[in-house]
């Protein structure tokens, strides 16, 4: 199981937000790049970052924090947020990016995630970022008429190499994940899934390392890793020890 710290930026800073509402935002840090160098300090080894106003506005508006992360850590990044082209995709793969998110692009234009995915297999992920059960697009401020397991379906055969499912309701109010939702999604496709939104202790690394939920690839961590409610380095520890004994 991989935890993932997320790095969301809004106006150059890293911030979280409350349910994706960007009038809700807390900042964590002036400098994103030394935020994301602490992360892969502690033992992280991979990054999610969301460029958050490119999301909204529809294409990068936070590249130079991007850039600067990439130019600051050497573990691998997935990035999200405004990106609906293969022109930004390959930029970003250009420039660093281990695994660009499509989001907005999956729902308005799948063929898209298709051609990206041919043409650099293994580095294309689905955001799948659900509100009452529906795909939300456009940085959640608009919602499809698609369900998640739709979406999922839609991409089975196209080489997406991860999707990354986020349950906005309890995104960034530390509830806990939608573990049930997530193992159901996990169990229907043969594509690894990411769980976002709502991670907000030691208790939900406990429940994702059970034996009914390991088929959930990973998790995503946000405002319990930046206030405290959880230990990085014990939450690393507990996986590295789960890995451990069940390889023996």
């Amino acid at each position: 199981m991989k935890l993932i710290p997320a790095i969301d930026l809004k106006d150059g800073h890293c911030v979280r937000l409350v349910q994706g509402d960007m009038d809700q935002a807390t900042i964590f840090s002036d400098a994103p790049h030394s935020q994301a160098k602490a992360f892969e300090d502690l033992g992280f080894d991979y990054l999610h970052i969301v460029d958050l106003n490119g999301a909204f506005e529809g294409e990068p508006v936070n590249a130079n924090a991007v850039e600067q992360i990439l130019n600051s850590v050497s573990m691998p990044t997935q990035l999200g947020g405004g990106i609906r082209d293969m022109a930004t995709i390959t930029k970003w793969l250009e420039k660093g990016v281990s695994r660009v998110i499509l989001g907005t692009a999956a729902v308005e234009n799948p063929d898209l995630v298709r051609q990206a995915s041919r043409e650099f297999p293994g580095h294309i992920a689905v955001g799948l970022d659900a509100k009452d059960g529906l795909v939300a697009v456009r940085g959640w401020a608009e919602t499809s008429q698609l369900t998640v397991a739709q979406m999922t379906e839609r991409f089975t055969d196209a080489g997406v190499a991860a999707i990354i499912f986020t349950d906005i309701a309890r995104d960034g109010i530390l509830t806990g994940l939608n573990l049930d939702a997530t193992a159901t999604l996990a169990k229907s496709t043969s594509i690894p899934i990411i769980a976002s939104g709502g991670l907000s202790s030691l208790e939900d690394i406990k429940s994702l390392l059970l034996p009914e939920y390991n088929m959930i690839y990973g998790a995503i961590t946000g405002r319990a890793i930046y206030d405290g409610r959880l230990d990085a380095v014990e939450a690393l520890s507990l996986i590295s020890a789960h890995e451990t004994a069940r390889d023996q």
